[in-house]
C-alpha cells in the first residue's frame, strides 16, 4: 500500500522482475474478462453496465481463480486489492485455503514529500523522460536534457489542488484498511523517503522471510 506519488507501482514491478512474483491487477483481470464469452463475464457486464460496483464476493472469485494458476505457487503481489475492510477479510480465507502466509506493506512517505514529488514532475513529450523542478531539474530550464528542442509538459493531473485531492482521498479510503491490517498484526512500514533500491532492499527482506502474499494499493 502506498498513496500516490510514493512508488509502489516500482516496487511492485521490480518484485515481479526479480523475485519472478507476478503483478495481479484486479483492474486487468475485469478488462480482460470483458472481452470474453464464459458466464462469469456476462455478469459482470450486466453489473458494469447498470453502474453498479462488482459485489466483493465476486471480486474474491475472480482473484481466487486467477491466484489458483502455476504461475502463482510460490506467491503473488496483489495490485488494487484489497480495497476494503470486507475485502481484506476475504483475502485472508483465499490465503489460508491456499496455504500462503499474508502481509501487508505500507511504503510511508510524508506528505509534503509526495506533494513535491507529484507538482514538481514534467515530462518530455518526445522520449517520456521524467524530470522534478525540485529534486531531478534539467540542465535547461524546462526542456529534455535528451530532445533539446522539446518543452517538458506538466500533467493536468499533477497540478497542485488535484494532487491534494487525491491524496486526501487515499487517506480517507485507505484508513480502514490500514487500521484492518494493524489490528491484525500484519502491516509492515517501509520508509518510502529512501531511494527505490533501498525501499526495494527493505520490501524482498519481508518478502524473502516469511514468503508472503503482498497487498499493494
Amino acid at each position: 500500500m502506498g498513496a500516490p506519488g510514493a512508488g509502489k507501482g516500482t516496487q511492485a514491478r521490480l518484485l515481479q522482475e526479480r523475485l519472478n512474483l507476478p503483478q495481479i491487477s484486479t483492474g486487468d483481470i475485469f478488462r480482460a474478462l470483458a472481452r470474453t464469452q464464459i458466464p462469469l463475464a456476462e455478469e459482470v457486464r450486466v453489473i458494469q453496465q447498470a453502474g453498479r460496483l462488482i459485489p466483493d464476493d465476486l471480486v474474491i472469485r475472480v482473484v481466487e481463480d486467477r491466484t489458483s494458476k502455476p504461475d502463482c505457487a510460490n506467491g503473488y503481489v496483489l495490485d488494487g486489492f484489497p480495497r476494503t475492510a470486507a475485502q481484506a477479510e476475504m483475502l485472508e480465507g483465499l490465503a489460508a485455503r491456499q496455504g500462503k502466509n499474508l502481509s501487508a506493506i505500507v511504503i510511508d512517505v510524508p506528505l509534503e514529500l509526495l506533494e513535491k514529488r507529484m507538482t514538481g514532475r514534467r515530462s518530455c513529450p518526445v522520449c517520456g523522460e521524467i524530470y522534478n523542478i525540485y529534486f531531478r531539474t534539467p540542465k535547461s530550464d524546462l526542456r529534455c536534457d535528451l530532445h533539446p528542442q522539446a518543452e517538458l509538459i506538466h500533467r493536468a493531473d499533477d497540478e497542485e489542488q488535484k494532487v491534494r485531492v487525491r491524496l486526501e482521498t487515499f487517506n480517507r479510503e485507505t484508513a480502514p484498511l490500514l487500521e484492518y491490517y494493524e489490528g491484525t498484526g500484519r502491516l509492515r512500514r517501509v520508509d518510502g523517503t529512501q531511494d527505490p533500491e533501498q525501499i526495494y532492499s527493505a520490501i524482498e527482506q519481508i518478502v524473502s522471510a516469511d514468503q508472503i502474499v503482498t497487498a499493494v494499493k
